[in-house]
């Protein structure tokens, strides 16, 4: 009986596990900010890898920020090198609160999660590894506050 409720119980969970994976996420990590800040010259870096230029994409910028963040928002440069080292360059700005300084990230206690979409059905004129360079365009050259910075790639349905 112990046994049956084992392979039950991990049945099940593999199970869950399986049907959590996004099958249309290509691309979706995290890269820690140091506790001591986000120099303004310390640019975070992703590589990823596109399989198919006929497949449109939606790319995610992400912030993790801590409520003692003192902005509502994070201005950002954006360098996206494609494979044969073309690159090119782009500001983005992410609203992290309201005017009356509510967080629109989700999350409970000091640790807020936003996603927000970047660009829309992009496509891709190359296969291979790209490369995305987030540096924060605040006018602190030390940001305080920023815990984690993610990129996702998805597939559009």
């Amino acid at each position: 009986m112990k046994k049956f409720l084992f392979t039950f119980f991990l049945t099940g969970i593999v199970i869950l596990f399986i049907s959590s994976c996004d099958k249309n996420k290509v691309f979706d990590n995290y890269k820690s900010i140091p506790i001591s800040g986000w120099e303004k010259d310390s640019p975070v870096i992703f590589n990823f890898h596109i399989a198919n230029t006929n497949q449109q994409y939606n790319l995610y910028l992400n912030v993790r920020n801590k409520t003692s963040y003192n902005y509502r928002n994070l201005w950002l440069f954006i360098e996206i090198t494609e494979p044969d080292g073309t690159m090119k360059k782009d500001t983005f700005e992410i609203t992290i609160a309201t005017s009356t300084g509510e967080w629109l990230g989700k999350g409970f206690g000091e640790l807020k999660i936003l996603e927000s979409i970047f660009h829309r059905d992009v496509t891709f004129s190359k296969t291979g590894v790209y490369t995305i360079k987030i540096q924060h365009g605040m006018r602190e050259n030390n940001l305080k506050g920023i815990n984690d910075i993610g990129f996702m790639v998805e597939k559009t349905k």
